[in-house]
């Protein structure tokens, strides 16, 4: 037997497993399975053989974000308005066959968009050239997630299937679980909040099916015994998913109030060039980028060329940016944070003071100066603005 088979074997039991206290654990069992063939399903071949086009393209720009789909859904279409890369767009299905990178110019940042080839149900198992499609999709830093709003929720549903048994956790975050193996010393077993789905016996029969005698496992939230088997994996991506509804243009008013309300998603319709703009806010707001403008002694900030860091990047990583030596030559920094209690202040901070503070992206401006004689070209302040 296969290890689709034993795959298609497992999910059949677990679908015909009623959910109670008695089958808890063996349920939790199957479950472990399932996730060790997954993940020999998708480990790459040993054998020999002639190596095709990969889909994988340089990574550039400020961020990247993977555009993913079934077949005629408009993801060709959006990559052609949206950038100035045109990709061939056509009535019949799979019009797109490579990877195809394209530049969205927004706030000053650059983010790359790469348009995929349409991907079918089982491309988890290798179908229509899959893997290298979610291959790709696991570099990203956000998906979008285009969906033909015709169809409802059918194509949603799968696409959240392939990706969830490729490792693939769109808009959830890494349970707060501790796991260390260790040498020996059996099985440390502790949580600091009441577990009510994991106890102690499943989650060493979770760790025996991965030959794992030997650990430190502490809890730190309720979680599911799936989420312990993610952390146990431990290759498991976490990312933000933006599911863009196209062609509201043919549903009716009802169908698109309906979609515009679910979580993570937006309504567009490329055809009619509908809510475009809106996208491209709420995917700024996804990807959390910030911009940083430099401002010369005595004269206004410089608007046109911005330094694009990620929300939370402290001074310290601004430094980096510009240049790799001078964070050690940092001397102070002049910080101005508005609605809190060191608003308008002018008084200089310490460098531990000023690293602390991150950039929040809505209101926080620091000012670094450093020494003229070993940065005459960068003898100027920089101005944190929120944009």
């Amino acid at each position: 037997m296969g290890i689709l088979e034993k795959i298609s074997e497992i999910e059949k039991e677990i679908s015909r497993t009623q959910k109670n206290k008695a089958t808890e654990y063996h349920l939790g069992l199957l479950k472990a399975k399932l996730a060790k063939y997954r993940a020999q399903l998708l480990e790459p071949s040993k054998s020999a053989g002639a190596k095709g086009e990969g889909f994988d393209v340089m990574k550039s720009g400020d961020a990247r974000v993977a555009l993913i789909g079934f077949p005629s859904v408009g993801k060709s279409t959006f990559l052609s308005l949206m950038t100035s890369t045109e990709s061939e767009a056509a009535s019949y299905e799979f019009t797109t066959l490579t990877c195809i990178p394209g530049v969205i110019e927004y706030k000053g940042a650059n983010i790359q968009l790469l348009d995929l080839p349409g991907i079918i149900e089982g491309a988890a198992q290798g179908k229509g050239r899959g893997r290298q499609v979610i291959a790709v999709a696991r570099t990203a830093d956000v998906v979008i997630m285009m969906l033909d709003a015709t169809k409802g929720d059918v194509q949603r549903e799968l696409l959240e299937k392939e990706l969830e048994s490729v490792g693939i956790r769109l808009n959830r975050t890494k349970p707060n679980i501790y796991f260390k193996p260790k040498k020996g010393g059996g099985l440390s077993y502790n949580s600091t909040v009441p577990l009510t789905q994991c106890s102690e016996k499943l989650v060493q029969l979770i760790l025996h099916e991965y030959k794992i005698f030997n650990a430190e496992v502490l809890f730190r939230e309720d979680c599911t015994p799936d989420e312990f088997i993610d952390v146990i994996v431990g290759n498991r991506v976490y990312m933000p998913c933006l599911y863009v509804y196209n062609k509201v243009d043919q549903i009716s008013i009802e169908e698109v109030d309906r979609l515009a309300h679910r979580p993570h998603s937006v309504v567009i319709s490329c055809g009619m060039k509908l809510n475009l703009d809106y996208l491209l806010e709420t995917l700024w707001e996804y990807l959390a980028l910030i911009c940083i403008y430099t401002k010369k002694r005595g004269e206004r900030p410089d608007f046109n060329d911005a330094i694009i860091m990620r929300r939370g990047a402290s001074v310290e990583h601004v430094c980096h940016s510009i240049h790799r030596t001078l964070a050690s030559q940092f001397k102070y920094a002049l910080v101005w944070v508005s609605k809190t209690k060191l608003s308008q202040t002018s008084s200089p901070l310490t460098i531990s003071h000023c690293f602390s503070y991150g950039a929040s992206g809505s209101d926080l401006c620091a000012f670094i100066k450093y020494k003229k004689k070993k940065f005459p070209r960068l003898n100027s302040l920089l101005c944190f603005l929120g944009v």
